[in-house]
């Protein structure tokens, strides 16, 4: 098929812009909107119609994927488009770089340092740092350099640590003495050489005639500020993307880059594609009603090209646990229907909401896999925690030991690990067979002074703590020795602790919470999100919750541990088995450019999608992220709410996403019990916005959490069960019907001090 064939299969928009050339331009590419074909058509149209020669045309994209699949399309309609220059960002910059390596005083031969060079570089500027201050240092100088900031420049927005500065110049000019440069050079420093050479710059202007950019709305102020430099006052400039799927702010992307484009580079024809040919009307119906909350944005109604009239499903679940039944039901029946496993995609907004679907699709024989991240037993943090839980359970467990005693570092390196075991191992030899690796590691202790005895003695301590916290009997023998040779210097929260111990408690999450803050695993994983944007923390706050389910007792660590290791089998043997025929499981930000017959969104709750830390800006980006996943579906589409889930150890009733009150309710079935203010609220409609006023939402708060069967006590009353609630008109209230066979009313919101809700 020639050019002109592929012009005839083209709408009358994506001809608009496959064909324009007399002014920049900004083609709104929807989801689904056929945007890939355009760009290629585009490149092959203007060569062989427009005459412009292929060398002279600069298409870039963000992956190497994305660029290959556009030069094989483009070449597949006119062969010239192969001598085209179409590049990722960064395989540009180190082509630029590579021609002009002495005005940028580089290495002729110049390698570019990776993330763990760039961590390695910044120890030797600096050698005082520790490894994992390194690479967070490291990575925030990625982030300057996706500002397109130096070290002289306000790094204010990057970090505020003053020394921050210092830090970045100190490696800076270490890496410009090897003649190499990392990935944020590649950007910065060709546009730097650009604005900076205006020989340099003219000819670039001349060489390439056009310049286009796809995922144009992913682009840094780095890539935007080397764009313009790229753009001369005869260069033809073309960018693609959809201001509605910025989603990375994370990772730098600024989706005032294209906001902002027509006022940047004047006389922009802005062209939309809206015509999807991917989803169900009823997909797009409620993508468009909720996005259009946006107020950032430039402005697009996705229209339906394929038919079809099944509305969405949203339902709502007592709790997470439901949630995981539901969806392994809906998909084990349709399996039994003929349906492929493949066509289903279950969300998620965070990666630690995967561990519950991947236990019981490993218990119900669901075949699974995970994208963009590991499983959820495979984690880095998920291991480490395991393996302070399996030492405790288990003090002579030699492999978890040397996994956990110097993680977060304590100054306990390999070889003081090895002398330990040996005493251990000498100790079982000389038949103290009760002894274990807690015992050797008190006597190493002894031997030693410095850094390492303290770090021991700190790790030995807290151990110690743990003990005393779980109230376990089988280590108790351990105390008395320790308690002797502890430096005071050491001891400084011991009444803290001693008094947290007093309480009561019900669960092993209890005892799972204190010992990832004890052995400061949180604050370790913590710091490492603050840098690079994970979830680890989170992670380990879903372990904790894991832990809810059993008594915290030698019986609920057995089991617990038992379960673990059940699931991490299951998982390996799964893996093992080469079948296409899968369900993903996947995290919203992995779905970009992805799509499936049957998307499931999990997770409907304020505080889980979207996050309560989002606010303004952010939330829009929140919205933004649920337009992404909805547009992912094809045929049909599924949103789940849970009124309870537990959440980082502790249960907790949940409102439902605000983000359900945008959805247009003429699109969806609704099944479950709903809360009260969205079954009273009318939803957005082709007529109308959201109808929910804030006593509707505050007392919705309030039914899901004193909704009927809920079982409560009363300070004069005793026990009762509610027996329903409504809205009395202004506030919600409450019939309790007591064991005495009283019948009382209540207003929760004020009289909730008085009352009690009990787990049955």
């Amino acid at each position: 098929m020639n050019v002109e064939d592929y012009l005839s299969c083209l709408n009358e928009n994506q001809l608009e812009a496959v064909t324009h050339f007399d002014s920049p331009l900004l083609i709104l590419a929807g989801a689904g909107s056929g945007k890939t074909r355009v760009i290629t058509t585009k490149i092959a149209y203007m060569i062989s119609e427009l005459g412009i020669e292929p060398y002279s045309i600069l298409a870039v994209t963000f992956t190497k994927k994305a660029a290959s699949e556009m030069q094989e399309r483009a070449t597949r309609l006119e062969p010239m488009a192969a001598k085209s220059q179409i590049r990722t960002f960064h395989s540009f910059g180190s082509w630029f770089l590579r021609k002009h390596f002495k005005e940028a005083n580089l290495d002729k031969n110049f390698t570019v340092y990776d993330d763990d060079d760039m961590e390695s570089l910044v120890l030797k500027a600096i050698p005082n740092l520790a490894r994992n201050q390194a690479k967070g240092i490291a990575q925030k100088i990625s982030l300057a350099k996706d500002y397109c900031l130096t070290p002289e420049d306000d790094l204010s927005k990057v970090d505020t640590d003053e020394d921050f500065p210092e830090f970045y110049s100190l490696y800076q000019s270490r890496l410009e003495k090897t003649g190499n440069v990392d990935f944020g050079d590649l950007i910065m420093k060709t546009y730097l050489l650009l604005k900076n050479h205006e020989e340099i710059r003219n000819h670039m202007n001349n060489l390439f005639k056009v310049v286009m950019v796809d995922e144009y709305q992913d682009s840094n102020v780095a890539q935007f500020k080397l764009l313009e430099q790229l753009v001369g006052p005869k260069t033809y400039v073309c960018v693609v993307g959809d201001d509605d799927q910025s989603i990375y702010k994370f990772r730098g992307a600024e989706v005032e880059n294209i906001l902002k484009f027509q006022d940047v580079f004047q006389g922009t024809k802005v062209i939309k594609l809206e015509e999807n040919y991917r989803s169900v009307p009823a997909v797009l119906s409620l993508a468009n009603s909720v996005i259009k909350n946006n107020t950032k944005r430039l402005g697009k109604e996705m229209k339906a090209v394929r038919a079809g009239d099944k509305k969405a499903n949203l339902t709502f679940l007592p709790s997470q646990n439901d949630e995981v039944e539901y969806v392994c039901k809906m998909i084990k029946k349709s399996h039994e229907l003929g349906v492929p496993y493949a066509s289903w995609a279950v969300l998620y907004r965070m990666n630690s909401q995967s561990q519950g679907f991947e236990s019981a699709f490993l218990n119900k024989k669901i075949p699974y896999t995970i994208v963009g991240s590991l499983k959820f037993y495979q984690r880095e943090e998920i291991k480490d925690a395991l393996a302070y839980i399996s030492f405790f359970a288990n003090p002579k467990d030699e492999i978890s030991f040397r996994r956990i005693i110097n993680k977060p570092a304590r100054g306990i390196g390999a070889k003081s690990q090895d002398e330990i075991v040996a005493i251990y191992l000498d100790m079982i030899s000389n038949g103290d067979y009760g002894a274990n690796l807690l015992d050797a590691s008190l006597e190493f202790a002894k031997k030693k002074s410095g850094k390492t005895r303290l770090g021991l003695l700190n790790f030995l301590e807290r151990m110690a703590k743990l003990i005393k916290f779980f109230g376990d009997e089988e280590n108790s023998d351990f105390m008395t020795p320790l308690e002797k040779i502890l430096d005071n210097t050491i001891q400084s929260d011991k009444k803290e602790v001693v008094k947290k111990t007093e309480g009561e408690r019900k669960t092993l999450s209890d005892f799972i919470d204190k010992l990832v803050e004890s052995f400061g695993l949180i604050e370790y994983y913590q710091s490492q999100d603050e840098i690079g944007q994970t979830q680890k923390a989170n992670n380990l706050k879903e372990l904790v919750s894991i832990g809810f389910e059993y008594p915290m007792n030698r019986t609920g660590l057995t089991e617990f541990l038992d379960h673990v290791e059940l699931d991490r089998v299951l998982a390996e043997k799964e893996e093992e088995q080469e079948n296409p025929d899968r369900v993903t499981l996947i995290t919203l930000h992995n779905t970009k450019g992805l799509e499936f017959d049957r998307v499931i969104i999990t997770g409907m709750e304020d505080g889980v999608f979207p996050r309560l830390d989002k606010v303004d800006d952010e939330l829009e980006e929140e919205r933004r992220l649920f337009y992404v996943g909805i547009t992912r579906a094809r045929d049909e589409l599924y949103f789940t709410s849970c009124g309870y889930r537990v959440m980082y150890g502790k249960g907790s009733y949940m409102n439902c996403s605000k983000f359900l009150f945008e959805l247009d309710k003429n699109y969806l079935q609704v099944e479950g019990k709903q809360p009260f203010a969205f079954r009273n609220s009318t939803g957005p409609s082709s007529k109308g916005g959201t109808f929910v006023t804030e006593q509707q939402a505050r007392n919705n708060a309030l039914a899901s959490r004193w909704c009927k069967g809920r079982k409560l006590f009363h300070d004069d009353y005793g026990y009762g069960y509610i027996m329903g609630g409504n809205d009395s008109g202004c506030e919600y209230v409450i019939n309790v019907q007591f064991e005495s066979g009283t019948v009382k009313r209540f207003m929760p919101r004020y009289q909730a001090n008085h009352l009690t809700l009990v787990e049955d």
